[in-house]
């Protein structure tokens, strides 16, 4: 059984990794100290800084509510731009703009989602300070949205939102590498607001952090053809219902559960989370109607496939959750403030 499954599924062998984890935890806790104390330097943007991280490895639904939020701003009279660090992206240039052209390969597959979704404005760089301050110089985005960078504390920021997995939780509690987290549990009741992504049986909030809880679920919307962009609604679907799902995300088998909800019966075919695709990941027998998810769609562009699809999905929010973020943005007085 790999590391990460037995995070999530109870293994002891794991408590091996005890003294590394305590050196995990005590350099997490230096560095975010030095910020405080002013040891290491911080930049403060002119604009409202909105971070939407997590404190676990893997993905939670980060980008979905990125895309909710540059469309919510947008309706709020905001000019959104996003800042990314584009995991696995090999850009010519750093900063880099992403744009609905660009590549995978360069910008990464979720800034590039995110822009072909939403067109919007968007910059990726290890350095936060350095993609923000490109975005700032090129752009009119009176806000910022950084795409992950819960702790990359170089940047402050104006509203910290921490996105949970609530099928998967916090596994067993621990940080890394005996455990998924990136900093302890206890670092959500420092956070503004937390978006639990779907059912949470397992998830279990402190007072100080549930109060500033919401729940978020991932709705699904149309179909979209790889061969012509045609959309099409699932319950329209005339082939067969058995399909080949593809997913590199990081729960593939929530993708699966959701094509069994929407009628169909997926043969899912999982890779690591961020998988560059080649035509040879395709070659399934028999030949069935292809689904995959959008972060998939947009590192395919070079393989031509036959009968493919991705599925959208739209982030649904609990009502508080615009008015708690409005709460925190209006009194800020469009400032940042720096780390606490």
């Amino acid at each position: 059984m790999g590391l990460e499954q037995a995070w999530y599924n109870g293994r002891r062998w794991p408590l091996l990794l005890r003294p590394l984890e305590r050196v995990f935890c005590y350099l997490a806790r230096r560095r975010r100290q030095q910020y405080r104390d002013g040891i290491k330097q911080s930049w403060t943007a002119p604009v409202p800084v909105i971070v939407v991280g997590n404190i676990s490895v893997g993905g939670t639904g980060k980008s979905p509510l990125v895309i909710w939020l540059v469309d919510y701003l947008r309706q709020q009279g905001y000019k959104p731009g996003v800042i990314s660090r584009g995991y696995r992206a090999a850009p010519p240039t750093s900063p880099f703009f992403v744009t609905v052209s660009s590549s995978a390969a360069e910008a990464g597959d979720e800034p590039l989602m995110i822009v072909r979704r939403t067109k919007v404005p968007l910059v990726i760089s290890p350095n936060r300070v350095a993609a923000a301050q490109a975005l700032l110089a090129q752009t009119q985005c009176d806000v910022i949205i950084s795409d992950d960078g819960l702790q990359h504390y170089a940047l402050n920021r104006t509203v910290e939102i921490a996105v949970v997995d609530g099928a998967r939780g916090f596994g067993n509690g621990r940080c890394l590498p005996e455990g998924p987290l990136r900093e302890p549990v206890t670092r959500l009741k420092e956070v503004d607001l937390i978006v639990v992504n779907g059912a949470a049986p397992d998830v279990r909030l402190e007072p100080d952090a549930a109060s500033k809880a919401f729940t978020m679920s991932l709705q699904s919307g149309k179909l979209v053809s790889l061969v012509n962009h045609a959309k099409l609604d699932p319950s329209s679907w005339r082939d067969s219902r058995v399909v080949d799902a593809v997913a590199a995300i990081g729960n593939p088998a929530r993708f699966a559960r959701t094509l069994e909800q929407l009628g169909f019966q997926p043969q899912l075919h999982s890779f690591t989370d961020h998988h560059q695709y080649r035509c040879s990941d395709f070659d399934f027998t028999p030949k069935r109607p292809l689904i995959m998810t959008e972060k998939d769609a947009v590192k395919c562009d070079h393989i031509a496939l036959d009968n493919a699809w991705y599925l959208e999905v739209n982030a649904a929010l609990d009502n508080g959750f615009s008015a708690s973020l409005e709460a925190i943005l209006k009194p800020a007085g469009l400032a940042t403030r720096p780390i606490e």
